[in-house]
């Protein structure tokens, strides 16, 4: 599939502003007595199927600490859970793994051919991809909103699922954004004035497709439905960051996972960067925000 340069440009050049986020959407750092909090990547991994029986030791698993506040006075009602990789685009080094795969990417500069995770801070140019994976099955949606220096945002803006996209999530499957074989297969971000801060990316898995218009490039979204969206699926969220996973490779299990018709993570294959943990009160979908910072 191949699609036009505009549409996997991350930052939008959008007009429209409403009203400011809540508290809830763009999480600040805890307190130091609560980044002590941590979790490991069997709450999240478990719902995948065993791996092959091999005379290879299992790789030990992963733990994640607290990046966000505390869930304290969460209704004990659905805990949903979303895995979230941001992958920056870099120059082959020597000594890279060779588990890597090309980005066939032909407007990239030569030798820019592997993908290592980071966390959610970007410099003007740099590209990016997307990995997402839950462990229960669902159909996602990914809404681009613009975040301004002074706390408003843009207009929501559908950036997946596009024209002929398979939006469909189960557990031990990776939905890459974009594609690996997209044209282009990655997102560029761009400033368009200092008042811009980073975007607020929504993620929404729900139990049933919903009715929202899908083309080939972005779709505005009507406001008073993602407000609805985000009251019936948002919820008190913790996110968790992966510890020492910054800088790690794309693995060749990663790569598979997200192609049509291969394989599908095991459970001694590697976990997602970051997980988000969605206290919700409707079990038909979870509604988790990520936002991407700029930096100079």
């Amino acid at each position: 599939m191949k699609t036009s340069t505009g549409k996997w440009l991350l930052l939008l050049s959008l007009g429209f502003v409403v009203p400011s986020i809540s508290s809830q959407e763009v999480e600040t750092t805890p307190q130091t007595q609560d980044r002590q909090r941590k979790i490991v990547s069997d709450d999240f991994i478990n719902s995948r199927k065993e791996g092959r029986k091999s005379s290879v030791a299992p790789k030990p698993r992963r733990t994640y600490r607290l990046a966000s506040h505390p869930a304290t006075g969460a209704p004990s009602t659905n805990l949903m859970q979303l895995g979230i990789t941001i992958w920056r685009l870099r120059s082959a080094r020597a000594g890279d793994s060779d588990r890597r795969a090309l980005v066939r990417e032909k407007r990239a500069r030569p030798g820019l051919q592997n993908e290592w995770r980071v966390m959610e801070c970007f410099a003007k140019g740099d590209y990016v991809r997307l990995s997402v994976e839950s462990p229960r099955s669902g159909y996602l949606y990914v809404i681009d909103r613009d975040l301004f220096a002074d706390g408003t945002t843009g207009e929501p803006m559908l950036i997946f699922p596009w024209s002929g996209a398979d939006n469909k999530l189960f557990p031990g499957r990776l939905i890459d954004i974009p594609d690996q074989e997209d044209d282009p297969n990655y997102f560029t971000a761009r400033l368009t004035g200092s008042h811009q801060a980073g975007e607020l990316l929504t993620f929404i898995v729900t139990t049933t497709p919903l009715s929202v218009p899908v083309a080939d490039k972005p779709s505005k979204i009507d406001p008073r439905h993602f407000i609805d969206w985000q009251k019936s699926w948002g919820g008190v969220t913790e996110r968790y960051e992966m510890e020492n996973g910054a800088g790690e490779l794309w693995t060749k299990e990663e790569q598979a996972a997200a192609r049509k018709g291969t394989r599908q993570l095991t459970r001694d294959d590697p976990a997602p960067q970051t997980i988000y943990r969605v206290f919700t009160t409707d079990n038909s979908g979870m509604l988790a925000t990520l936002v991407l910072k700029y930096g100079k």
